[in-house]
């Protein structure tokens, strides 16, 4: 008996399964109702007294031994088919996948190009909340009761008595910088802005503007003038040409709409300029002496200029992209056409 119980030991250490039937032989062997290790308990009862003690230390050893070798078979055979299913399914042939690595998005570079310009000229960067109360996107900025922007037509209002709005522009920025420090300033100021607009490839509820804001003693037009020819040779090219042509803005006076040269056609005339070899990137102006009087600055002490742009708009003139919808669509197809762009 304890003769059989030490060959049945040898052969599960010796024991190796390759396949699932195997596995089940097996099984069927020294697991199982029938296996012979449950006949060797049946045939306890046969041994002498004297031997039952450590007879039976012997099959235990003996049972715990199969369940061990069962579950390292099993767990062996398992691995083993997963590493051929794999290995099947894979075809050694195709050359690597590329370790592609992810873009900026046309719109940032767009802004970290604009900011790096106006940095240069000594600007720093400012930003502020884009849910603003009335006063800071419209009363301190000029705009009269009547004035349209301060309708739901036009501007996406969160809270009603006090009115709190979806900012319209970065100009709140401007307000809260003058009203919390002293002049001078010069600071530009990136952000996203929200109109009530109907989304087609020319306008979208939301976008980005950066503007400007230069306030300090002796501040005239021709500085205005100067700063929006340094950053547009800086965006556009050394052979851009610059014109300001007469506008209206509630919170600058006097305004004017800013041109660049089209850098596309270069004056032959082309789709993008509409044949007037102009193109309008923004508005700018004088800072309104009733802006400066509303954030605690003294007009007769202090003058400044103002301008503004849309990020969108230059990276679609920069970029000839003409769909607004594609910035904000998160199509791979578009943003890896900007790998490596500015």
């Amino acid at each position: 008996m304890f003769d059989k119980v030490e060959k049945f030991k040898s052969e599960l250490k010796a024991l190796e399964v390759k396949t699932k039937d195997e596995l089940e032989q097996f099984r069927m062997k020294f697991i199982s109702k029938k296996s012979v290790v449950s006949e060797l308990f049946n045939d306890f009862k046969n041994v002498p007294n004297e031997q039952k003690k450590q007879f039976g230390v012997a099959l235990n050893e003996l049972k715990n031994l199969a369940q061990e070798r069962l579950k390292e078979v099993s767990s062996a055979l398992e691995n083993s088919d997963a590493s051929s299913e794999n290995v099947g399914a894979l075809d050694l042939t195709l050359p690597g996948m590329a370790n592609d690595l992810g873009s900026i998005h046309p719109l940032t570079l767009t802004k970290n190009k604009i900011i790096e310009i106006f940095e240069r000229m000594g600007f720093n960067v400012a930003d502020g909340p884009e849910i603003e109360d009335d006063f800071y996107n419209f009363t301190a900025l000029n705009f009269p009761e009547n004035h349209p922007a301060r309708e739901m037509q036009d501007t996406f209002f969160i809270e009603k008595n006090p009115d709190k709005v979806l900012r319209t522009h970065t100009s709140n920025v401007q307000i809260r910088l003058m009203e919390n420090q002293k002049p001078p300033f010069r600071s530009i100021m990136p952000g996203r802005v929200y109109r009530n607009e109907a989304i087609s490839a020319r306008a979208h509820c939301f976008f980005h503007q950066v503007e400007g804001l230069y306030v300090d003693k002796n501040v005239g037009f021709k500085d205005l003038k100067q700063t929006v020819y340094h950053f547009a040779k800086g965006m556009f090219g050394e052979s851009t040409k610059i014109r300001f042509r007469p506008s209206y803005f509630p919170f600058t006076e006097p305004s004017a709409e800013i041109d660049v040269s089209c850098f596309i056609c270069h004056g032959k005339g082309c789709n993008v300029c509409k044949y007037t070899n102009w193109v309008e990137i923004g508005g700018a102006g004088m800072v309104d002496p009733n802006v400066l009087t509303n954030c605690g600055i003294d007009p007769e002490e202090y003058t400044g200029f103002a301008f503004g742009m849309g990020i969108e708009r230059i990276a679609m003139l920069k970029y000839q992209i003409d769909d607004l919808r594609l910035f904000s669509e998160n199509d791979v197809r578009f943003l890896r056409q900007f790998q490596g762009s500015f």
